[in-house]
Order: structure tokens, then C-alpha cells, then sequence
């Protein structure tokens, strides 16, 4: 296994999202803010928030698990998404997306035992015209078969 770095501290936590407590609507730009920093929103970030913020614990939990941008545990080093959306669908995503994750043995926001490839739905790359279509650490790729996931997966080391 691959170690990760210690967790974030209760002041780091502070640190990094006592700046931002004036905005308006502070929560989202918070969250964004500690996945930013430390590529996923630490579980003891959730008290921090609600003290903050003057929220239920419960709440600040409830926004971090309703957008699925944010991980609540470490990506792997790499991220690969693959695109929901209808057309992507209407040219095989589904099954794409079944198999690729069939393979890797994980499901949707899984990481590879070995912490190479975290998998994530994505809704619309804007590719709809190469479908289907997915994301490799950020660069999009078009027309997506079986064949070019392979190499997708090989290049990443899963």
C-alpha cells in the first residue's frame, strides 16, 4: 500500500477555511477549498464546518455527500471519468462504464487496490459528437471502446 500523508489537524483544517467564513454562501467555496488542498474533504472537517458555520453536523455531512465532487477519502494517483450523460449512453457508455469498472473490481468513486485509478461518473465532457467519451486526469477523450480503455487502464497502471 502506498502511504498516505498524515490527516489534516483540527487548525490546519481552521486554516485553510477560517479566510473564507465572510463569503456569502461560505460552505461550497470551503469545501472546495480543503479538496483543493488536500484532494478530498477530511472527515474531521465536518465538526470544524458546522462550528464555523453554525450548521448541523448532519447538514455540512449532507452537502459534502449530495455533490459528487467532493471525496471523502484520498483519490488515486490517477482519476478517470467516464461520461453518463445520454448521448454517451445512446453509444455505449453504459456498458463501457460496466465493464471498466468490472475489470478494475471497484464500483463508481471506487479506488484500485493498489491506489492507481480512482473511477467517477461524469455528466456531459461537451464531447457528445466522439462518444463515448472520458476524462483522464483531466484530458478528455473521445470514442472511448473497449480496446482504447485497455490502454487507457494500462497507462495508468491499473
Amino acid at each position: 500500500m502506498h502511504s498516505h500523508a498524515p490527516a489534516p489537524t483540527e487548525e490546519e483544517i481552521r486554516g485553510v477555511v477560517a479566510p473564507l467564513a465572510s463569503l456569502e454562501g461560505p460552505l461550497l467555496p470551503m469545501l472546495h477549498a480543503l479538496q483543493e488542498t488536500w484532494g478530498f474533504v477530511p472527515q474531521a472537517a465536518v465538526p470544524v464546518l458546522a462550528d464555523i458555520l453554525n450548521l448541523g453536523r448532519a447538514e455540512v455531512h449532507g452537502v459534502i455527500s449530495f455533490y459528487h465532487d467532493f471525496r471523502d477519502h484520498p483519490a488515486g494517483r490517477h482519476v478517470l471519468k467516464i461520461c453518463r450523460a445520454e448521448a454517451c449512453q445512446s453509444m455505449g457508455a453504459n456498458a463501457l462504464a460496466e465493464s471498466t469498472l468490472q475489470k478494475l473490481g471497484i464500483g463508481w468513486h471506487g479506488t484500485t487496490s493498489n491506489g492507481a485509478l480512482t473511477v467517477e461518473p461524469v455528466y456531459c465532457l461537451g464531447m457528445c459528437a466522439c462518444a463515448p467519451a472520458a476524462m483522464v486526469d483531466g484530458k478528455v477523450v473521445g470514442r472511448v471502446d473497449d480496446a482504447r480503455m485497455d490502454r487507457i487502464l494500462a497507462e495508468v497502471g491499473a
